[in-house]
């Protein structure tokens, strides 16, 4: 190592810009499903004029009022007329060889021709005819415009003609399967014109369309139709219009990167020496077949941006695999520090050094990657011999100890700091989902055009709305910003149910996401009968798949989220999740984590929850030791959920089951503030326990060791409620009930709580005035048990006068239970 190296301080590894992969899910999907062709012959267009003037005179093509009919009759024969003096022998290919084909001004040329024919003497008389006759020249299918033109001069009449001329039928079944709010409303109306486009476009009928018909007015239009796009496709898939392997959804289509191939990994990063991104392309391919996507990612991230393009940005023309001391060593002073972006109490942002995290993963990838090559060489040295280089990462370099360490310091003390703040975050988010009820139920019951305050706010309400309920969707506060309440309200619930969830379950983020209506599954006690429900979480990171008791407050929450995303026939509508790591979809499900937008059911990303939780927490005020805001990520639930439940008691053997861990240190390694010698001691135990068995266990329980049992339920009575700690426990609170989290109170017990919170609040006004901190310091961690203990108290009593509606079943669904009931 030189001495400048040694005294000059490390520049971290700067940004290597990386080619965007946005759109190539798309691609996949156009060359998948190519659109129909467009020919351009069939029999309606290869009709004569005579013919085809005389089909529009009769139904379903003609129209029911004389004036109309004139206007088209004459529009067509113009028209006709007009295309008749291009080359082709049907109307398609005189239409294609026409200057009409433009979508801009395509009315001009027809005429102009008009005009100095004498045919038409005023050119605005006869725009209005040539409309009507090329709406009704396509609804008889006698031309076929390409979508770019039915994207710039569709007439609003096409969609109705083409449901009257084309597909009657299929229109109405498409209708009657769908909720007629969903058909009418504006969302639903551009779909209706997307499908009639299509029709124009391509010719058939509903049942004729696939999904390259659809993806070829995507590009063509503009992003306001795109959501009328992505609902027609979702009429037509719920339909089995589509094969099982089309996309689940239109939505997002162009943002999704799909799995791509190693070189297109590689490439992104445009690295100078071509035979080193050939190397590392080869490599990745050797690899690929043992790896998942998301870790053949991340491999190529490491080596081809953090590795190989740091050293091409600091050492141009480098081209060899054998780097000089300096060079490593320089190389590995980088990769230890990033740059990163940090938001300051006044919002700012500033940028500042901190250590990468992942440095030790990287070298360890460097290092796997020269040893690796080192071995295939052997193998087959033409192949890799040429590359076999001493390995500049030793292992030594490697080591993960101190990272470990330093790790798991983090995140104890990221619990540490957010474990007591949890119940006002708790209350925050109960607060924020109460307020944004209020205020959206106080602004949909006022008439439109009106101002209403509520909460110490003013909202104006539009004039006019185009809903269906006759609601506004959005409206103005007193500083003219657009607000849309509904989707306040709905971020607030998921906020408030993913913290409810997770607290008390301790799941994966990835798992809170795929839980369905399955997942609430019921077991029947063998020998007392009652039912106990239970939540099935599906195999996530470590593919084990485990159960989960349901307590009275978690089932208040699923049951809350099944009412709102409950569709109107009773059922939880069954959507296609998009797997963001191994970027493949997933077949539809009916998960609980959904909403609708735009008229289609979408399931709720990751991004979106963690939007909604910081919403919540920015709504809290709450802020770290630095004064920072406050964040909370969804894994520090976790580890605030294993951390409680060690501290208060439950065996880690026992946490490691319910938290899904394989290896009971991954356990240990979550919770914190727990004192190392009593897991030691504790595992010591259970392993003496299982080889020992002493025959004592199993024999009869003497009449003394019974009436201590029952006796230690007699004394569960307590003066603030119910001690609800295990029989053969002592009490690990030396009798401090209120700060207990064992304590079951009850209604009749509030009188008592606030007595003592009281008198809580009078001796710590006496400790303070007396300065006795330490007095202050234990008389406030008591006070905030109490209030926490009136809080939930409150929040179960509210669910309990609050009705909760639970559907009314329909025959199928009776049908279904009683023959699994059978």
């Amino acid at each position: 190592m030189t001495t400048d190296l040694l005294f000059s301080s490390p520049v971290a590894a700067g940004p290597t810009s990386a080619r965007p992969l946005r759109g190539r899910d798309a691609a996949n999907v156009i060359r998948s499903f190519p659109p129909r062709p467009r020919i351009t012959d069939w029999p309606a267009t290869s009709a004569s004029l005579r013919e085809v003037m005389a089909r529009i005179e009769h139904p379903p093509l003609n129209a029911a009022r004389e004036l109309t009919q004139y206007a088209r009759r004459t529009g067509c024969q113009h028209m006709l007329d007009w295309l008749e003096t291009f080359p082709g022998d049907t109307w398609q290919e005189r239409w294609n060889a026409s200057p009409a084909t433009t979508y801009a001004d395509w009315a001009s040329a027809p005429q102009d021709w008009l005009n100095a024919t004498g045919q038409v003497s005023a050119k605005k008389t006869s725009l209005g005819y040539l409309a009507a006759g090329v709406l009704t020249l396509t609804c008889a299918d006698v031309i076929r415009p390409s979508p770019r033109w039915l994207a710039g001069n569709s007439s609003r009449y096409l969609p109705a003609e083409i449901i009257r001329t084309r597909d009657p039928e299929g229109f109405e079944e498409l209708r009657a399967s769908m909720p007629e709010s969903e058909w009418t409303s504006n969302v639903g109306d551009r779909a209706v014109h997307t499908l009639a486009r299509i029709i124009a476009a391509y010719g058939g009928r509903l049942k004729d369309i696939t999904v390259g018909d659809l993806l070829s007015f995507y590009p063509v239009t503009g992003r306001s139709v795109h959501s009328g796009i992505r609902l027609a496709y979702v009429w037509l898939r719920d339909r089995g219009n589509f094969p099982a392997h089309a996309p689940g959804t239109f939505h997002h289509l162009g943002a999704r990167t799909g799995q791509v191939s190693p070189e297109d990994l590689v490439d992104r990063y445009d690295l100078q020496c071509k035979p080193v991104r050939d190397l590392i392309v080869d490599y990745l391919k050797e690899r690929q077949p043992s790896l998942d996507y998301n870790s053949l990612k991340n491999m190529s991230s490491a080596l081809a941006r953090l590795f190989w393009a740091d050293l091409e940005r600091h050492h141009p023309g480098i081209d060899s695999l054998r780097l000089a001391p300096e060079v490593a060593e320089g190389w590995k002073a980088r990769i230890a520090v990033k740059t990163v972006h940090r938001r300051q109490i006044d919002g700012s942002l500033t940028k500042e050094l901190a250590p990468r995290t992942s440095a030790a993963s990287t070298k360890m990838l460097v290092r796997a990657f020269y040893l690796d090559i080192a071995a295939w060489a052997l193998e087959e040295p033409e192949r890799w011999g040429p590359w076999a280089a001493p390995n500049p990462i030793s292992e030594a370099d490697c080591t993960v100890k101190k990272v470990e360490r330093e790790q798991k310091a983090r995140t104890d003390q990221r619990t540490r700091e957010r474990l007591p703040v949890l119940p006002a975050l708790i209350r925050a988010a109960n607060r924020r989902l109460k307020e944004a009820r209020v205020r959206l139920e106080a602004v949909e019951s006022a008439p439109l055009g009106s101002q209403v305050t509520v909460l110490g706010e003013t909202f104006t309400l539009p004039k006019t709305t185009t809903r269906v309920d006759g609601k506004p969707g959005k409206v103005f506060n007193a500083d003219g910003k657009v607000r849309s309440l509904r989707t306040e309200e709905k971020h607030a619930f998921f906020a408030w149910a993913t913290i409810e969830i997770l607290r008390h379950t301790g799941i994966r983020i990835e798992e809170l996401l795929e839980l369905g209506h399955h997942s609430i599954i019921s077991y029947k006690l063998p020998t007392t009968g009652d039912v106990v429900p239970l939540l099935q979480i599906a195999p996530s990171k470590t593919d084990q798949e485990r159960l989960l008791l349901i307590n009275p407050e978690l089932a208040d929450v699923l049951s809350a989220v099944i009412q709102r995303v409950r569709g109107a026939d009773g059922t939880v509508p069954s959507v296609g999740t998009y797997d963001s790591n191994e970027r493949i979809w997933n077949p539809p499900m009916p998960v609980l984590y959904q909403w609708q937008v735009s008229g289609e059911n979408r399931h709720i990303s990751i991004s979106s929850i963690r939007r909604a939780l910081n919403d919540t927490l920015a709504a809290s005020g709450l802020v770290d030791s630095s004064g920072r805001p406050l964040q909370f990520q969804p894994h520090d639930f976790r580890r605030i959920f294993i951390t409680d439940a060690i501290m208060n008691g439950l065996p880690p053997h026992i946490a490691q089951v319910i938290a899904g861990h394989r290896n009971i240190n991954t356990t240990m390694g979550y919770a914190a503030i727990y004192p190392a010698e009593a897991i030691e001691a504790h595992r010591a135990f259970i392993a003496r326990r299982r080889t020992l068995r002493p025959s004592e266990e199993y024999r009869s329980v003497s009449p003394e060791e019974w009436e201590e049992f029952l006796g230690h339920f007699e004394r569960r009575k307590l003066a603030l409620g119910q001690c609800g700690r295990a029989y053969g426990t002592d009490c690990a609170h030396e009798h401090a009930c209120v700060r207990c989290p064992v304590l079951i109170v009850g209604s009749e017990d509030r009188g008592r709580l606030e007595e003592i919170r009281q008198n809580l609040e009078d001796r710590i006004t006496e400790a303070q005035t007396e300065g006795w901190l330490g007095e202050v310091e234990g008389l406030s961690v008591s006070l905030a048990a109490a209030e926490e203990k009136i809080a939930l108290l409150d929040a179960r009593l509210a669910r309990q006068n609050s009705s909760v509606f639970l559907g009314i079943p329909t025959l199928s669904q009776l049908t279904v239970r009683t023959a699994e009931g059978t």
